[in-house]
């Protein structure tokens, strides 16, 4: 089989991502589903980078290739880190993000412009079928927006506002916003691992 790298997520948003970030990689990047893989991976880990490790060692155990898994989060100063590693799961997998930033705008509310600083961040983890094993970190400061706005992005873009752009992630063009997110900076750092590793195995 050609070599592969197959990513462990469910989320096409995120796939699709990748490949616009990987895209020269050299290497085509697939979904677990495309891959045939119906692992259920309990994400029981206390950080993003221990979440990351467990679905990527879970892919590549089951699959014998190699498999990159990614863990990311909004972290929130004002409420004391949430939803941080539980951001796909606050309020519910499935409630729509619609709702879950409106819950956030509204636990907000009372907050201070200064005093709304959040971080999304992003821990990448490649694992080689040999147990090669690498991760790196994304971080993108902003703040809670005031309300929600923007068409792009997905999850909590919309109420991530970047005061540097004066707007939020949500209302960044796909590329700018590929090129300052949390999920990009860490996926530029693995792409290097990747060319450094991949080259070692030819």
């Amino acid at each position: 089989m050609d070599k592969r790298i197959i990513f462990a997520t469910g989320n096409q948003n995120k796939v699709r991502e990748l490949n616009m970030i990987l895209q020269d990689a050299g290497i085509p990047i697939v979904s677990m589903k495309d891959a045939g893989i119906a692992a259920d991976i309990a994400e029981n880990g206390k950080t993003f980078r221990e979440n990351a490790l467990i679905k990527a060692k879970a892919v590549a155990e089951a699959s014998g290739e190699i498999a990159l898994a990614d863990d990311s989060g909004l972290v929130i100063d004002a409420l004391n880190g949430e939803p941080g590693i539980y951001s796909a799961r606050f309020m519910g997998r499935d409630t729509p993000y619609s709702i879950k930033n409106k819950a956030l705008i509204d636990r907000m509310k009372d907050v201070p412009d200064e005093k709304r600083t959040a971080r999304f961040v992003c821990d990448v983890a490649v694992v080689f079928p040999d147990g090669r094993t690498f991760v790196e970190e994304g971080i993108m400061e902003g703040r809670i927006a005031h309300r929600a706005a923007g068409e792009n992005g997905f999850g909590y873009d919309p109420v991530f506002y970047l005061p540097e752009y004066g707007c939020t992630s949500a209302q960044l063009p796909p590329e700018k916003k590929n090129e300052i997110s949390h999920r990009g900076k860490a996926l530029k750092a693995m792409r290097q691992v990747l060319a450094r590793e991949l080259n070692k195995d030819a």
